[in-house]
């Protein structure tokens, strides 16, 4: 069977069904492995391992030229720190993560998850990593293993493209029973609000580390949550306790509501780097896939 690229699985049928997640994913994914050569992603060893073909998108530095001379055929070097790694992406589906407010363009907090772990998906699969996908509100909702097969990015699109929000957050219980879910240490990608007991979530992310995983956090605002742009008297629901709402002057409050989110932001900046995991905060108003480069960026270079 040909050595097929992902976006070849990807028929205008199932295009239609995740709303072309799949073109996302190729135009961030395309741009980062065009612009660097090594993989963000890598494990924590570099022993040789083994050999594995060429395929596009490879770095030709690591293109074994002996083998070459022997078989005429490429083969790259492949290294512990590339047979070792599997990826989950967990990706939060309560309530609150279906906010969009006025400044997004009609993009909600989820829908800006689902695009960005359609795209880290791609990633991993295209480097021949396996990855799972994990998605939860107030329990868990759906389970994928860890396959590096490219046909699996259709099943990781189509369970994001029927993702729904709903419900309370069950952030810091299921961020424990993930922990106790998988089986080997690997790399884990939370992409939610965090906007949980901050204390308990700390607490499942130390979890994860103690596991042996390596952990990065995308928190996602939407940009009205992130800058409190509003002006008129206006009515604030919580999107999963509804009998909770204030109705205020915008203007009494926004000093008062920008403090809250620094410090929610710095402190889970502080316990995160405390604990080893990687914090990005993100909001919805940065296009994501610039915001993913940049991540990914500054990754590389550490």
């Amino acid at each position: 069977m040909p050595n097929l690229a992902p976006e070849a699985y990807l028929r205008p049928e199932v295009i239609r069904q995740v709303q072309r997640f799949d073109l996302k994913a190729k135009f961030v994914m395309e741009g980062f492995l065009a612009g660097l050569h090594a993989s963000p992603f890598k494990g924590f060893s570099v022993e040789f391992s083994e050999h594995r073909k060429y395929v596009p998108g490879d770095d030709i530095r690591s293109i074994d030229w002996k083998v070459w001379s022997r078989t005429n055929r490429y083969y790259v070097k492949q290294y512990e720190a590339e047979t070792n790694l599997t990826g989950h992406l967990l990706v939060d589906l309560s309530a609150s993560m279906g906010y969009a407010g006025p400044e997004s363009g009609g993009l909600s907090k989820l829908e800006y998850a689902t695009y960005l772990a359609g795209a880290m998906a791609y990633l991993m699969i295209h480097q021949q990593d396996p990855v799972g996908l994990v998605t939860f509100g107030s329990d868990l909702e759906a389970y994928l293993k860890p396959k590096s097969k490219p046909s699996h990015l259709l099943s990781i699109l189509r369970v994001l493209g029927e993702a729904k929000p709903k419900g309370p957050t069950g952030l810091a219980a299921n961020l424990h029973r993930i922990a106790e879910m998988i089986p080997h240490r690997g790399l884990v990608v939370l992409l939610s609000d965090m906007l949980d007991d901050e204390e308990q979530v700390l607490e499942g992310l130390s979890h994860l580390r103690y596991r042996g995983h390596d952990a990065i956090v995308f928190q996602i605002f939407a940009s009205a949550e992130a800058n409190f742009p509003f002006e008129d008297l206006t009515r604030f629901e919580d999107l999963e306790e509804r009998e909770a709402a204030l109705t205020a002057e915008p203007a009494s409050i926004r000093a008062a509501y920008l403090q809250e989110v620094r410090s929610f932001l710095e402190r889970y900046r502080l316990e995160c780097t405390r604990r080893r995991v990687d914090f990005v905060p993100v909001d919805t108003s940065q296009s994501f896939d610039r915001a993913l480069m940049a991540y990914l960026t500054r990754r590389c270079g550490r």
